[in-house]
């Protein structure tokens, strides 16, 4: 047991130890790009949570394909940042395209933790395709209502109304709506609609 435990701490420390130091390269990098500030240390948390998505979708054993390309793609973020910041780049002059990869990773990183976030199916989903369904009854068709009368419309409300209506087209070039003629008149609506039924 206590081979063991000494076993899992010297995993947990030396997997500590690579976090921090990954994570430092990416925010070394990001930094040297033209990401200042929090920008420069919100990279290295984007990078190591699409590797973390991409491995939870590789061990829960759906849609692997996924889960591998993100996965790969993660990875080589992480890996090229730690390369790159080895003393093989000019940290103090970052070529443009490098600049160009720095600066689309979060489009990157959003599209990818947004693809594995929400295409596995979830345990209730897999459980519910697996049972039968059963046919829902038929609908009953709902009885039709009875049409309400329409309302009586006096002349001289008509005539008003034409009046209105004349003057909302030479000001505006177009016929009047009903809404326009009802909120001009303030009637209901079905009063409305029975005018404008005589307007046309």
């Amino acid at each position: 047991m206590r081979a063991y435990l000494g076993r899992v701490d010297a995993v947990l420390v030396q997997a500590v130890i690579a976090a921090a130091l990954s994570f430092a390269h990416l925010h070394d990098l990001a930094s040297a790009a033209g990401q200042d500030g929090w920008k420069a240390w919100a990279y290295p948390v984007s990078v190591d949570l699409l590797l973390v998505a991409a491995w939870r979708r590789l061990r829960s054993g759906s849609s692997k394909a996924s889960g591998w390309c993100w996965f790969v793609v993660a990875l080589a973020a992480s890996l090229g940042a730690n390369v790159a910041t080895a003393g093989l780049l000019d940290l103090t002059d970052v070529p443009a395209w490098l600049r160009i990869l720095v600066a689309g990773w979060p489009a990157v990183a959003f599209l990818g933790g947004t693809l594995l976030a929400h295409t596995a199916p979830t345990a209730e989903t897999a459980s519910a395709r697996a049972e039968p369904k059963t046919a829902a009854p038929p609908a009953e068709p709902e009885p039709e209502k009875p049409k309400a009368p329409a309302p009586h419309v006096p002349a001289a409300l008509v005539t008003h109304a034409r009046k209105l209506a004349d003057e909302h087209h030479t000001r505006t070039g177009s016929p009047i709506d009903t809404d326009t003629l009802r909120a001009r008149l303030g009637v209901p609506a079905p009063l409305a609609d029975a005018i404008a039924t005589h307007l046309k």
